[in-house]
């Protein structure tokens, strides 16, 4: 990324502001502004999350918000409340008073003088979720909106559930919390207050992995905050980002679908990371196309940044199954709209072994699979972060254990863009079952590169809300939707689908070893397959380089550690997972602050015993500087029986060598039909 010291204003920077809240707690906040707004208010855009503006996202926050200011805005990082160096403990995700905190810190801003009154929202994952959230609330001033890796849909599309299945990163994230929320303020900035702010938030923040696992089902928890309970909430101008290695890229297609408002949706090849910043790449000049987009609706500057395509996406090539990749090969491509007048459903019958051509008969027969508990081992994240590598890895030893349908070979490229959908006529011998399906280019070796994928807790296949047991043996028509994709596919190569009653350890097992019937003749493949019906592409002003302010001065002062590792013990018959994100320690010079942070995940499993399945998570934040130390260390593990999960975890705080503070939960929750 190309480090730009020359802005077209001058920057001042204020390092320690207090924003008052409503009910007097005050939130911590860093400001950026140019120098002239002393003279001329400018409009602002606001981020706020609870990432600790001031030492763990430190380095992010100077390459983009000082960029910002230096092109007209006042740029506010905001700790969420309970977070950093914020008054008051956070409790939980997304919260009516996270929402109305945001409404307040927006409100603060349009009254300080340098401030003419209007302001955007920005943010990536958690940012990209509230800024969301709170323009569905319309507060005044609120005139357009970035979201990068967010979801319009809590509980359908985010780090909890997938299809109603339990996802492993909802343990993932939530130990991320946990550890997050242990961690105390700088003593530097609250002062002799440190130690009481710290005791607080350990004592009440919770365990929110025991909150997430009670809600099984999509209730009022989820459908809280979810803007897709009602687009028509959104009344500003949208700019939608993902990467096709993320998470979120779903909503991109759904919030361009259904959103009323001037809207643009961006989808490359990234994982869980700003474009400027993209891995996989390659990474674009994203901080001038946001310069451009807040010119646009904060300053009513007649640009062209509406006249692109409505959705720019990263067209991936074909490329050999790997966890991680500096750049993927590909171009960019536009779509008019979305739905697209580009794209055709293409509807391919399901044969034995065979994905058929569309009008091919394909004979009637019963295909039975009842899948080892190992298939998912090389499925990845469901959320990449590339770092460690975590992306799926070949997916051949996966296909053993799953009913495998391939298209002939390709005679010339196909292109598909958007969701395949499987269309399944299906029979368990179990009351609760998924189905888990992936979709694999197949290269002329036989190596597999998943390139989409869905999950289905087949209780859920009628709703999400009120799920419904299985009646086994009976047969079901159930649509399975996967993840959203841009794939070229070219001659030679082949499409497989393979069919598996199990994905572990990205999703939870269920309670029984399940023998899935599926019915050929019955079933179906429909692919999303764009053409340009010869009009070729349209024309796009091109991405620039990637750019950014220059970022604060770090020390690395040991270096870190980054492993995914799969073991499998053949006497004792125990396979695991194991994950190392390991950062050593790195000094922030300009506050001559030490951090350490080490995350350890642990999945494990014995043979093909459901019920062995086992998560484990240990996080490790450490704060240093000269004679003050304080650390934070938890951990959590979860197993299930056939009808109930079980969450055990500890919580440890010191003060240098001395631990000041232990909690230990032991928590049971039913398993609501999953």
């Amino acid at each position: 990324m190309r480090t730009v010291t020359s802005m077209p204003h001058e920057v001042r920077e204020e390092e320690h502001v207090w924003i008052p809240m409503r009910d007097g707690i005050r939130l911590a906040a860093r400001i950026w502004r140019p120098v002239y707004s002393d003279l001329e208010a400018v409009p602002a855009i606001l981020e706020i999350i609870p990432y600790r503006q001031r030492d763990l996202t430190a380095r992010r926050d100077s390459i983009h918000h000082p960029y910002f200011a230096g092109h007209g805005y006042a740029c506010a990082r905001v700790d969420l409340r309970g977070s950093g160096e914020s008054e008051g403990v956070l409790t939980d995700e997304y919260l009516d008073e996270e929402l109305s905190d945001a409404e307040d810190v927006l409100a603060w801003l349009a009254q300080q003088p340098w401030c003419n009154g209007r302001s955007g929202m920005m943010g990536i994952s958690w940012g990209g979720f509230n800024a969301l959230q709170v323009a569905a609330r319309r507060p005044p001033g609120l005139d357009a909106i970035v979201t990068a890796s967010s979801t319009d849909d809590r509980y359908a599309d985010d780090v909890h559930y997938m299809g109603g299945c339990l996802l492993s990163d909802n343990l993932s994230w939530a130990s991320t919390m946990f550890a997050f929320n242990s961690c105390p303020p700088e003593p530097a900035v609250v002062g002799d207050r440190w130690r009481e702010m710290w005791q607080a938030r350990l004592a009440r923040s919770g365990l929110w992995l025991e909150e997430w696992l009670v809600h099984q089902r999509r209730d009022d928890y989820w459908r809280h905050a979810s803007v897709c309970e009602n687009y028509a909430d959104i009344q500003c101008p949208v700019l939608a980002v993902s990467g096709w290695a993320d998470g979120y890229s779903n909503s991109v297609f759904r919030m361009l679908e259904h959103l009323r408002v001037p809207r643009k949706g961006l989808i490359g090849p990234w994982s869980h990371k700003y474009p400027h910043l993209g891995e996989p790449g390659p990474a674009i000049g994203f901080l001038q196309e946001l310069v451009r987009w807040w010119d646009h609706w904060l300053k009513d500057i007649d640009n062209d940044v509406m006249d692109d395509p409505m959705l720019r996406i990263w067209m991936q090539d074909s490329v050999p199954p790997f966890t991680a990749y500096e750049e993927r090969p590909g171009r960019w491509v536009g779509e008019p709209s979305w739905p697209s007048p580009n794209i055709t459903a293409e509807v391919h019958p399901l044969a034995r072994n065979r994905i058929a051509q569309p009008g091919e008969p394909a004979e009637p027969e019963e295909l039975t699979i009842e899948s080892p508990l190992s298939v998912g081992q090389y499925a990845g994240k469901w959320c990449s972060y590339n770092a460690p590598p975590d992306l799926p890895y070949d997916q051949r030893e996966e296909d053993g254990g799953s009913l495998v349908f391939d298209t002939d070979e390709f005679t010339e490229q196909c292109e598909i863009v958007g969701s395949p959908v499987l269309e399944l006529e299906l029979a368990a011998n179990r009351p609760v079952a998924m189905v888990a399906a992936r979709l694999s280019d197949i290269a002329p070796d036989g190596r597999a590169t998943r390139i989409s994928y869905g999950l289905l807790n087949l209780t859920h296949r009628d709703s999400h809300a009120e799920p419904a047991p299985l009646v086994p043996g009976k047969r079901y028509q159930v649509s399975l939707q996967l993840n959203a994709m841009a794939q070229a596919l070219p001659p030679g190569h082949r499409l497989r689908v393979a069919i598996s009653t199990s994905y572990w350890p990205l999703a939870w097992p269920p309670p029984e070893p399940v023998r899935l019937s599926v019915f050929s003749g019955a079933s179906r493949l429909v692919l999303p397959i764009r053409s340009t019906n010869g009009s070729g592409e349209p024309v796009m002003r091109p991405f620039g380089p990637p750019e950014g302010a220059e970022p604060i001065p770090v020390t690395q002062l040991q270096p870190g550690d980054e492993r995914w590792t799969v073991t499998r013990d053949l006497v004792r018959y125990e396979s695991a997972l194991e994950v190392v994100k390991d950062q050593g320690v790195v000094r922030l010079d300009d506050i001559d602050l030490e951090v350490t942070q080490r995350a350890y995940e642990r999945y494990s499993w014995v043979g093909d015993d459901v019920l062995s399945a086992t998560g484990e998570t240990e996080w490790r934040i450490t704060f240093k500087r000269g004679d003050w130390e304080a650390s934070a260390v938890t951990r959590t593990v979860l197993t299930s029986t056939a009808t109930e999960f079980k969450l055990r975890a500890e919580l440890d705080a010191y003060e240098g060598e001395f631990r000041v503070t232990s909690y230990n939960w032991d928590r049971t929750v039913p398993r609501d039909l999953v």
